[in-house]
């Protein structure tokens, strides 16, 4: 008798940890727990894409011109909560460090220049805000998650890729900055 209420509660926790995951995906960021995380880190692999993106101002932007500084590209849109979550401790980081030291760049993907710029402006954000109006960039870099934020180190390496809403002034997101601006 004792194998089989063992088995029961392992498939009863299995159903219940598979119906917090459902949930949690489904009702956003508010309901997961206070120790869990929303984003996940993976190391860069595989070659550099190209990397050009034209600003809401008409200024076109080259990773190879942002060489000597620590980059941050933050593939994003107005219609995915998380990515409207996490764009204020973007523009935090962006104000602490400054765009010498790190530079943070909100590429917006596949809307209306006008919808990005109303963003922006709604919220009060003064990165420089990209436009990706076929997605092409995002596909380059194997955006599939938004938002999806690329660390890119001084020599223009993509270091890690950070997928999912992240804390960008909370102690895991220091470190890996810490990090990217020493490599």
């Amino acid at each position: 008798m004792k194998p089989f209420l063992h088995s029961q509660q392992l498939r009863r926790q299995f159903l219940q940890m598979t119906l917090l995951a459902a949930g949690s995906s489904l009702l956003g960021r508010h309901a997961l727990a206070a120790d869990d995380v929303a984003y996940t880190v993976s190391p860069w692999q595989g070659v550099t894409p190209a990397f050009q993106a034209v600003d809401t101002t008409g200024k076109t932007w080259r990773l190879a011109d942002l060489k000597g500084r620590a980059v941050l590209i933050n593939f994003w849109a107005s219609w995915c909560e998380p990515c409207r979550a996490e764009m204020p401790t973007l523009q935090q980081i962006a104000d602490l460090y400054g765009p010498d030291k790190l530079l943070v760049l909100a590429l917006n993907f596949k809307e209306h220049p006008t919808r990005a710029m109303q963003f922006a402006a709604s919220t009060g954000l003064n990165l420089p805000v990209l436009l990706d109006p076929q997605g092409q960039n995002a596909r380059a870099w194997g955006v599939k998650v938004f938002p999806t934020t690329l660390l890119i180190d001084r020599q223009g390496r993509p270091r890690q890729r950070v997928q999912g809403e992240m804390d960008w002034t909370g102690p895991r997101a220091t470190q890996l900055i810490e990090t990217l601006l020493k490599s």
